[in-house]
């Protein structure tokens, strides 16, 4: 019975500008400056620190834009390292886990932990636990929402990113209209750019006037999900904790180049390193690829050229994860969609029909199947170990002078003794 009674506790740890919080971590002469990430080819701004987003910096605008505030104001310019911000990402989810298995990871750097087991006195007392000990393991600071539902957490965690704390609970609070009348419609989770303004037009500007509105409304008016928030917002949950992660259907890798290529020998190193990244990322999820699409494209808006687009698919005679056999069948679907005379822009390629390796059985299969695998298992671990591409296959090149532009990168690898902090006593 104490267990149906219970009080559901949601907490929702976000990792403080998460990008720059990783490149301060290895560089701790920029902690107090103002300190911008790029997106790919160092197109546009990603991640801000406090001190960037005070001079007016905005997300997702163009770094040509910024680049005189940049330049006036001194900040610090990081072109983007996803390596180095997925495996912190995963040392802080696992940090988490020591607190409660059953905890949702949202994305790389949020994750909702379920407190329900502990009572509602101590909550915030273990949100300021989980937040210093997150900051001890792993370096990266964090803000704490703590709720009865998932929508509500995510208001909390809002108001905890503007407290010294870094912690808020809205546990044990009765009346929390107070506190989602300063929360914007916008801001809302799970409200988009198109229900605000729907939402505006009947009335509704912020979190408690959408609380308040009569559920017969919400759902005759917008949808199930619309209802469900509503509904959240007054404390009572309508959103499970995904606890359990479902195996993809599909596997992507593609990439815009740093310049224009023209030559086939780019695209084909260009499209086995894809080829590379997407099977090394199948293997470590024990799945198999049914079949393979390879597509490139040139820049819709370099019109001396002209625009060419293709792409094309080609199924494997038995279910694979084989890096060398991925590439070899890359090659040949790019042979037969490669024309000359074109700038192509950019190149992808696309493992479909994903399945658990472990339930495939093949009558065919040979004691050369088994070698394959072991070979696979030893690049795995060999790259995982010394770094991406330590081991590859060589129509992957070695110069790859069509990779992303990364003009600002930091370079820092977790995998090389050499990229960590020293300490000069």
């Amino acid at each position: 019975m104490s267990s149906i009674l219970r009080t559901k506790k949601i907490a929702l740890v976000d990792c403080n500008s998460f990008y720059v919080s990783c490149e301060r971590l290895f560089n701790p002469k920029i902690r107090r400056k103002p300190v911008v990430v790029l997106s790919n080819n160092d197109g546009c701004i990603i991640s801000r620190s406090n001190e960037a987003k005070a001079l007016g910096i905005k997300m997702g605008e163009p770094y040509f834009k910024a680049k005189d505030i940049i330049i006036k104001n001194k900040v610090e310019v990081f072109s983007s390292n996803y390596s180095l911000y997925g495996d912190l990402s995963r040392r802080v989810m696992r940090t988490l886990k020591r607190f409660n298995s059953d905890m949702e990871i949202y994305s790389i750097d949020e994750a909702f932990l379920d407190l329900s087991n502990f009572p509602d006195q101590d909550v915030e007392k273990i949100g300021k636990e989980i937040r210093e000990t997150v900051l001890q393991w792993t370096g990266i600071p964090t803000s704490i929402g703590i709720a009865k539902t998932k929508t509500l957490s995510k208001i909390a965690n809002q108001i905890a990113k503007k407290k010294q704390s870094g912690v808020t609970s809205l546990i044990g609070i009765d009346n929390l209209d107070p506190v989602l009348e300063k929360i914007e419609i916008n801001d809302v989770w799970g409200v988009g750019k198109q229900l605000t303004k729907f939402y505006n037009k009947n009335g509704v500007y912020n979190a408690k006037q959408l609380k308040n509105k009569s559920n017969s409304w919400i759902k005759k008016s917008s949808n199930v999900l619309g209802s469900r928030t509503a509904m959240e917002l007054k404390g009572i949950p309508c959103i499970n904790l995904e606890t359990t992660t479902t195996k993809r259907k599909s596997c992507v890798v593609s990439r815009s180049f740093g310049k224009r290529v023209e030559r086939f020998q780019e695209l084909k190193e260009a499209v086995a390193n894809y080829c590379l990244n997407a099977s090394e990322k199948i293997r470590s999820e024990s799945l198999v690829a049914k079949a393979i699409t390879v597509f490139v494209r040139t820049s819709p808006f370099q019109r001396n050229y002209g625009y060419y687009s293709n792409a094309k698919t080609i199924d494997f005679p038995i279910a694979t994860n084989n890096s060398i056999e991925v590439v070899k069948t890359a090659v040949t679907i790019l042979e037969s969609i490669f024309k000359n005379g074109y700038q192509y822009q950019k190149a992808g390629v696309m493992l479909t029909g994903l399945s658990n390796a472990n339930e495939k059985t093949n009558l065919f299969s040979s004691e050369k199947d088994e070698k394959i695998s072991s070979l696979m298992r030893s690049i795995d671990s060999t790259n995982h170990r010394y770094g991406r591409s330590t081991l590859s296959v060589a129509s992957a090149g070695v110069q790859k002078k069509w990779n992303m532009k990364r003009e600002y990168s930091s370079k820092i690898d977790t995998a090389d003794f050499y990229c960590l902090p020293t300490i000069r006593a």
